[in-house]
């Protein structure tokens, strides 16, 4: 049972079959990269007026002028920010990477100073257009905070990324050989970010969408964009439920009070999977992965869905859960971290083309060739996104509360 994981919204997120060694494998998807924010003068008015910040571009030379305005080289993520907030972090996260934490906990400050003004006020006993102009301005603002607190959140994952000395992966562009996956290989520092049980579950996780490959890294196929696109946006919700039930996991384990049932099924499945390598994987529990539950039928092959899952003791520990506490530590908390999930993905793999049949509205997808090294650096990425972005979603919402649950 490598559990579901709840997309609040995103038809994006609708998984197939795992990739395999044929050139008709297909999975991709379309999401842009952002330009460079190259910025040697910025003047921030007090607090309270935030809608007066002037960012001002300035280059010390000509070369880096012209490679500001070309979208230069100093491409940190690939998500653009467009709140003056968020420009103010993408700043910040060039020259002084190490300050986002000290601006985000000012600005968070302002904007809960800016909420409680809002929430005070009273509407104005008259009718008709000005309660209803109140309203929409009201409503302006609290969309403004919004998107500023989402760029607030991805500047802190891409803050933890770059304390972690890792690359973010560019938008998906091809190359003249039409391959995408010219990145440098981080895996091992991937791999150190998540605890030995969380790592466990990251490699089941890889074995369901890499199948038979996943042990020939250096193999190419041709895969579809659009359902690349697919796999990265669940594996960040993997990762974001994965972060979150080992947290539980680890706490329980240092206090002593696990479920026997942990350890118990642990041993037992171990032993059963030894009896019967690779054969015939039990389909309710693969089902309910995130890989596998929309697949229609649900068919699992060996060398397919199913290929090389383990016992763990992290999964067994997930197995023990009632079907609430499942649902719960399954969904992702907040809107906004849906939204960040969903314009990342898109930034990375760009928006899908939907093109007007006869038969409806179809995607049009756009074939890319990539390694299953390539794939699966993806997808420890993507994974580790999603651990960041739990981390610094409790992080931010300690300071300016919104998660619901």
């Amino acid at each position: 049972m490598d559990v579901t994981v709840t997309a609040v919204r995103s038809p994006a997120i609708v998984l197939g079959r795992p990739i395999n060694g044929s050139g008709s494998s297909r999975f991709g998807s379309s999401f842009g990269f952002s330009r460079k924010l190259c910025f040697s003068s910025v003047s921030i008015p007090k607090q309270g007026r935030r809608r007066g910040f002037v960012i001002r571009a300035v280059s010390s030379s000509p070369e880096e002028s012209s490679e500001s305005e070309s979208g230069g080289s100093a491409k940190i993520a690939p998500l653009q920010l467009e709140s003056p907030i968020g420009q103010f972090l993408s700043q910040i996260l060039i020259d002084h990477p190490h300050l986002v934490p000290a601006a985000v906990d000012q600005q968070l400050q302002q904007l809960q100073i800016d909420r409680d003004a809002d929430q005070q006020k009273e509407e104005p006993s008259a009718s008709g257009t000005d309660l209803v102009l109140y309203r929409r301005i009201a409503e302006v603002k609290a969309n403004e905070r919004r998107k500023a607190l989402e760029e607030i959140l991805y500047a802190l994952v891409v803050q933890k990324f770059m304390d972690a000395n890792i690359s973010l992966i560019p938008s998906i562009t091809s190359d003249l050989s039409g391959k995408v996956d010219l990145w440098p290989n981080e895996d091992g520092k991937l791999e150190q970010l998540h605890s030995h049980e969380a790592y466990e579950m990251i490699q089941n996780h890889l074995s369901l969408i890499l199948g038979s490959k996943v042990g020939d890294l250096t193999s190419t196929a041709e895969i579809s964009k659009f359902r690349v696109g697919q796999v990265y946006a669940a594996s960040v919700m993997y990762g974001y439920f994965l972060k979150r039930v080992d947290q539980r996991f680890q706490l329980e384990k240092t206090m002593k009070i696990l479920p026997n049932a942990t350890e118990e099924n642990s041993v037992h499945q171990t032993t059963m999977d030894n009896a019967r390598p690779g054969i015939e994987e039990d389909t309710s529990q693969v089902m309910s992965h995130p890989e596998v539950s929309t697949w229609p039928g649900g068919d699992v092959s060996p060398g397919g869905f199913g290929y090389g899952i383990k016992a763990t003791r992290l999964r067994n520990y997930v197995m023990s859960f009632d079907g609430d506490t499942l649902q719960r530590f399954a969904t992702i908390r907040s809107k906004e971290a849906v939204s960040i999930i969903e314009k990342h993905t898109e930034a990375l793999f760009g928006r899908p083309e939907i093109v007007v049949t006869p038969e409806g509205a179809v995607s049009k997808d756009e074939n890319i060739k990539i390694s299953f090294g390539g794939l699966k650096k993806l997808v420890l990425e993507a994974v580790t996104f999603g651990s960041f972005l739990w981390d610094v979603e409790s992080y931010v919402d300690s300071r300016y509360h919104f998660v619901l649950n």
